[in-house]
């Protein structure tokens, strides 16, 4: 049942579509397939009514001059005679068929105008001959006041009717909502219910979702089937009904029309498309053999296969835009918007442009790979994801910092992985030491702090450089090797305390300006772990005992 009211209401729908293309049932096929589209058609219309199209012109006539002057003369006749039934005649003359009304000329009807209607003169003057009495029976019928208190009452009767389909309809789906609530929750409190798990857990209910939906379509087609019934009866409404349809079915006709002369380019369009896809695919198993190594080619990277291979996609990507531009359709409102898309483009894609050349600079250059640790600006972290627009980082913070590659084209970039593997990468921590310390002893304490940190590489040996000759003390440099750049920050703290621990054994101070200048009368830096007396500070008990601390 229910389909067959789905059937008819789509039968329905497109036959209210259609009506304004469709000849009336007066008109044969043969007749529209004898008059194209092109030729000129014109209605007569006569109390509101449209009673039939005039196709041919009448000697100098055109078809709209011949419906204006029909109309005109039953116009007249309804007027200025009491019309008789009896007074209608056919009468021919010169290959001509002419309606009368009581000797009066109401119409003619030609053999070009038989031709396009696909029958006889003389059938087709009698069935104009009908059309018209049956108008002028209507018009007559419509001003007698049972003809108006009849149609006020088929209308409000048939508005009864919607108001009660309508009701019917919200009591259907208000009892129909009540179970499919009951029904939901009982299905998820089933344990070994299936659907329950293809219904969403964050949803009301989806069942009543969907009957809302339903019901609302539901209201959509009866409305859009009833309304030209509920017009029907009064001549005003019945034109208002017609407009309406008519703005529904116009925007639908020209959408169907134009789909239909626009499937040969969609065809077109199709095949381009299709070309591009499976030339994309081909590519694609290219660049995997080649990431994976089975595909070498020589002087070509294996990190350059995906970045290639995306800028080769884009440029595809264009070329098939250009192609399939020229299949679209060539309408002003098209044009505009492809011209105002083009403008933000332009305006608004800057800094993308700029980032996005650095990215494929980046990536011929080659400064870094994945995973290799970088410093870029002030960010030290290994490189994570590398892309035409940014470049992402993990800092040995566990932070995700994100720079655009034009900031990295402008900047200072440090890799500490690309030499590390064969040369090492060099540690450099750094102290400073008075000058009543030799040299020779500095030395000697850093190399053997080098030599007591763990997990240095041997293959090359540390050394010390001295720096600077500053005013209070000496730097020096202790510079070690590792190939693991990954762990620089805990090796410069292993170091530090492998350095802090040997001079502190050797008695040795590691001094600064500050100490420097406050020399006289201090204790020693050096931490006192063997002697329990606690180091005299003459100045600290001078403070004490003007202040009268104990």
């Amino acid at each position: 049942m229910r389909k067959a009211l789905i059937f008819v209401a789509l039968v329905t729908f497109f036959l209210q579509v259609f009506s304004q293309t469709e000849v009336s049932d007066s008109i044969p096929n043969s007749a529209v397939d004898k008059n194209p589209q092109k030729a000129e058609v014109a209605y007569v219309v006569f109390n509101k009514d449209t009673l039939f199209p005039v196709y041919a012109n009448l000697g100098p006539y055109t078809p709209a001059e011949r419906a204006a002057t029909i109309t005109e003369r039953m116009e007249m006749v309804m007027d200025n005679f009491q019309v008789d039934e009896t007074l209608f005649e056919v009468t021919e003359k010169n290959n001509y068929s002419i309606i009368y009304y009581d000797k009066h000329s109401i119409t003619s009807v030609s053999e070009a105008d038989a031709a396009l209607w696909g029958k006889s003169r003389e059938d087709l003057a009698n069935e104009i001959l009908v059309i018209v009495k049956g108008s002028y029976e209507e018009a007559i019928a419509r001003g007698t006041l049972v003809y108006w208190l009849l149609r006020a009452l088929y209308t409000i009767l048939a508005l009864a009717g919607l108001i009660l389909i309508i009701f019917l309809i919200n009591k259907f789906f208000s009892l129909l909502n009540v179970k499919l609530e009951h029904y939901e929750k009982g299905l998820k409190q089933k344990r070994k219910s299936f659907l329950k798990y293809l219904l969403p857990n964050n949803t009301g209910n989806i069942f009543l979702l969907i009957s809302k939906i339903v019901k609302f379509a539901l209201l959509v087609v009866v409305l859009f089937l009833y309304l030209p019934f509920l017009f029907s009866f009064l001549p005003w409404t019945r034109d208002l009904a017609d407009k309406f349809y008519g703005y529904l079915a116009d925007p639908v006709k020209k959408i169907a029309n134009d789909f239909v002369d626009f499937i040969p380019n969609l065809f077109s369009i199709f095949v381009i498309i299709m070309i591009t896809r499976y030339l994309l695919k081909i590519m694609s198993v290219v660049v995997r053999e080649i990431e994976t190594g089975k595909l070498r080619i020589k002087g070509f990277h294996s990190d350059w296969a995906k970045p290639t291979f995306n800028l080769v996609k884009i440029v595809m990507y264009i070329i098939t835009a250009v192609l399939v531009v020229q299949y679209l359709p060539s309408s002003k409102a098209f044009q505009g918007v492809s011209i105002f898309v083009g403008v933000i483009f332009t305006l608004g894609s800057t800094s993308a442009i700029a980032n996005i050349v650095a990215g494929i600079v980046i990536t011929y250059m080659r400064p870094f790979q994945i995973g290799d640790r970088v410093k870029i600006g002030d960010t030290m972290g290994d490189i994570v994801e590398k892309n035409l627009l940014v470049t992402r980082i993990k800092t040995i913070k566990n932070e995700d910092v994100t720079i655009p590659n034009a900031t990295i084209i402008n900047t200072h970039l440090w890799n500490y992985t690309k030499n590390a593997s064969q040369m090492g990468i060099i540690i450099h921590p750094t102290v400073t030491i008075g000058y009543d310390v030799p040299a020779e002893t500095v030395i000697k304490l850093l190399l053997d702090a080098a030599k007591n940190t763990k997990n240095l590489t041997r293959d090359f040996k540390p050394f010390v450089l001295q720096k600077s000759l500053s005013d209070f003390y000496v730097e020096y440099e202790l510079n070690v090797y590792t190939k693991q750049p990954g762990k620089m920050a805990h090796f410069y703290s292993e170091l530090n305390k492998s350095i802090l621990n040997e001079f502190n054994k050797a008695g040795v101070e590691i001094l600064s300006p500050h100490y420097s200048a406050f020399r006289d009368g201090n204790a020693s830096t050096i931490p006192q772990e063997k002697n329990t007396n606690p180091p005299t500070d003459p100045v600290g008990d001078v403070i004490k005992k003007a202040t009268g601390q104990k």
